[in-house]
């Protein structure tokens, strides 16, 4: 019976497990409660994946991103209000300090209602912007759903986005089609290097207001893959935001609904697996670096010390980190793609080496990196430094500060093994001998006697 009782409990705390690895609270932001069956899909696979959802409407007193100064979630889903905002207790500044606790966000839009200004001011603050009238909606002639938007063309139609990755790692990769309804368009500017693009419009598509009385269109936000539909960001503490410009697109009719292009055949859209994998990536269940050991030590058989926190001048050191990539419910071994590099900084104030490290062996769930090189000839305070930055990857960044010290006055070695100091020791030698020759003569060469100098005299 105990048996029984310890498998039921381990079968438990499986499911309820999440399998990101950042927690499983989720609080899903629905300020109509009706609306909450039209995704009935999207909730039960995220239920299914662990995740525990707690839906609250903006307008509640209870609403609170904290509790006690610290997150009271783990994760943000914030579907748009119909109202002008979501409230104070998610004011763009507490979703930013949200995200400073390491907190991931998932931000729809939707081009069927204006967009909040409070949500536009939120996304100004990630260098995210929407058009100007805040109401438009992504449109094209070429690329639109003919059996439910024969008129409109407001159903987007594109392909799935590529690897994005230059490995087979990719997080949004896949074949088959999208629709997405009503997208609401959205450009990335210039100045966040954070940001990366997960979903453009096709080159065809172009922003518009429907609501303006005119059939003409002047002052478009962008056209063309300007627009992006579904954008990324990951901040420098690895806490990930992510824009979906069409929040229709998760709702069941979508996820596997028969769309037809002009001129093409009728084909059933991949909604579904495309949500999937937003959400896994957003709520870090893909693409979390985790560094284990990180070892330095000396060259050579005979040394065991492990990092030493002195070095000296022109050694030889090893240099080896751990690195292992979480995917779904465990870490596996990290493969760096092959048109990257990881690499080691050995720095003072600006790097001496910059080496790229190579991996040597593996483990179950992990990969060691290593590299070797021979310490510079300049004493002071050093760093070992790995900083690996990638987009839709985690961030590393590892300092391991270490003394770099000169020769001791033992340690330098003796003028007669350095080649160039032969002729300096060999003009030493030549003094010293010429000395001694010059004593010898002088001390032995007798001098003339008296009687032969009186002699001399005399005659």
């Amino acid at each position: 019976m105990r048996w029984c009782l310890s498998l039921l409990l381990f079968c438990f705390l499986a499911v309820v497990n999440a399998l990101s690895s950042a927690g499983n609270r989720l609080l899903v932001v629905l300020e109509d409660a009706a609306e909450q069956e039209l995704y009935s899909t999207f909730w039960t696979d995220l239920e299914a994946r662990g995740y525990s959802l707690t839906f609250e409407s903006p307008k509640s007193d209870k609403l609170s991103l904290f509790q006690h100064g610290d997150r009271a979630y783990d994760h943000l889903l914030l579907l748009p209000p119909k109202s002008k905002g979501f409230g104070p207790s998610l004011s763009p500044k507490n979703i930013i300090d949200f995200m400073n606790k390491d907190g991931n966000v998932l931000l729809t839009l939707s081009g069927k209602s204006t967009t909040p200004s409070a949500i536009s001011s939120l996304l100004i603050e990630l260098d995210l912007h929407l058009a100007t009238d805040r109401s438009s909606v992504v449109v094209d002639h070429f690329n639109y759903d003919t059996l439910s938007a024969t008129e409109k063309h407001n159903v987007l139609l594109v392909q799935r986005p590529g690897p994005l990755r230059p490995d087979t790692k990719a997080y949004f990769s896949g074949e088959g089609v999208l629709a997405l309804p009503n997208a609401a368009p959205h450009t990335l500017g210039a100045s966040n290097p954070l940001l990366a693009p997960i979903l453009r419009a096709p080159v065809t598509a172009y922003s518009y207001n429907p609501k303006e009385s005119t059939n003409a269109v002047e002052d478009v936000l962008a056209t063309g893959s300007q627009l992006g539909l579904v954008s990324a960001m990951q901040a420098r503490n690895s806490a990930r935001f992510t824009l979906l410009g069409s929040v229709e697109s998760l709702q069941d009719k979508w996820f596997s609904a028969s769309v037809k292009v002009p001129n093409g055949k009728e084909t059933t859209t991949v909604n579904q697996a495309f949500a999937q994998q937003l959400t896994s990536w957003t709520f870090k269940e893909t693409g979390v670096l985790k560094v284990g050991k990180i070892e330095h030590h000396l060259a050579g058989k005979g040394e065991t010390e492990l990092n030493p926190t002195l070095y000296r001048i022109k050694n030889e050191t090893v240099f080896e980190i751990e690195i292992s990539e979480y995917k779904n419910d465990h870490y596996v071994p990290f493969e760096v793609p092959a048109e990257d590099d990881l690499q080691l900084e050995f720095t003072m104030l600006s790097p001496f080496h910059r080496l790229n490290l190579q991996p040597v062996r593996r483990t179950e769930n992990s990969t060691v990196f290593s590299t070797s090189f021979v310490v510079p000839d300049q004493h002071g305070i050093f760093s070992f430094r790995v900083n690996y930055k990638r987009p839709f990857l985690t961030n590393i960044e590892e300092k391991h500060e270490v003394t770099v010290r000169h020769y001791a006055h033992d340690e330098y070695p003796r003028s007669w093994k350095i080649t160039g100091g032969w002729v300096w020791i060999a003009g030493l030698w030549s003094v010293i001998a010429g000395f001694l020759a010059f004593v010898f003569v002088w001390l032995y060469a007798e001098p003339p006697s008296a009687a032969a100098s009186k002699n001399k005299k005399t005659q």
